[in-house]
């Protein structure tokens, strides 16, 4: 499954505000630069928002500390609410910039895409998003789905992609979610050719079920601490069966300029998946605080 977020009942208690710049549309394409500035050569407050769960919240410290150390005022707001209560927000202003997932976000805007690659969403993205919003570059980071196995079982059974998985499928028991066989039972015999032994609803206990061995594959997303702790290999969708879930902004068009959008594209231009894992470890397991990560892994890569 999608990183879709569902509807929920979240209480907002004050309506958010922003100052949003004035002049030409400062996203003319994915990657704009002719945004207007404020004689400091900074934009002016920009409002960074995130959805109500830890990598969100740790993806917008990211983007806020990264372009406070730029000049840009800027105010956070963490931990909002879900994709319906956060979209609005920023399609009214009151929010600049939130971190999002561009499979997901298409899904969102429009429920009849087929697109599965990224340069296709993007474009699904440039053709549906309302004129008040845009996304910046895409990061190579995704929190995805994946079909994950043990490196014992990578290993001898050769398996780097899931592609290699065909060959040996039918042999292996899968799970995930109770909604996982329904979802892609055709669409992995459609893309891969996969079939498998049985199918386990697992659900949260996925990643454990096959350190223990109950299963031999199964449903993980990407970013998952349990990827590292169980010593896990997550199996390369070469062939987009999942669709890509790249990390970008979103942003409120009307209030970035090109000191925003350059500063959050070079964060993007460093931000892997296995960059996200291992920071997303820190929160998970070690419970560290996310500006704290966010801070540490900005300051690593010269982004402070």
């Amino acid at each position: 499954m999608k990183r879709i977020l569902t509807a929920a009942v979240v209480a907002v208690t004050a309506a958010l505000t922003l100052s949003a710049c004035g002049g030409s549309d400062p996203l003319t394409s994915a990657t704009p630069s002719n945004a207007p500035a404020t004689s400091a050569g900074t934009s002016a407050k920009v409002v960074v928002g995130s959805f109500n769960f830890p990598e969100s919240i740790l993806l917008g410290s990211i983007y806020a500390q990264a372009l406070q150390a730029k000049g840009v005022t800027v105010e956070e707001k963490p931990n909002i609410g879900t994709r319906e209560v956060v979209y609005d927000q920023v399609k009214s202003g009151g929010l600049t910039v939130v971190p999002e997932y561009i499979g997901s976000l298409l899904a969102f805007v429009d429920k009849t895409s087929t697109a599965k690659t990224k340069d296709e969403i993007v474009a699904g993205l440039q053709a549906k998003l309302p004129a008040e919003l845009g996304v910046l570059d895409p990061s190579e980071a995704q929190d995805n789905n994946s079909l994950t196995v043990t490196k014992e079982t990578a290993t001898k059974d050769k398996l780097t992609t899931i592609e290699d998985l065909a060959k040996v499928s039918k042999n292996y028991i899968v799970g995930g979610p109770p909604e996982f066989k329904e979802r892609q039972e055709q669409n992995f015999k459609d893309v891969y050719g996969l079939e498998f032994k049985e199918w386990k609803p697992t659900g949260d206990t996925t990643a454990d079920a096959i350190k223990s061995g109950t299963i031999q594959v199964g449903n993980v997303f990407t970013t998952d601490p349990k990827i590292v702790l169980n010593d896990l290999v997550s199996l390369q969708d070469t062939k987009n069966a999942f669709g890509s879930d790249n990390v970008t902004p979103l942003v409120y068009k009307a209030g970035v300029d090109g000191t925003v959008t350059s500063t959050l594209n070079a964060v993007s231009g460093k931000l892997t998946t296995d960059t996200l894992l291992s920071l997303m470890k820190r929160i998970s397991v070690d419970k560290d605080d996310p500006p704290v990560v966010a801070k540490d892994w900005l300051t690593q890569n010269g982004l402070l």
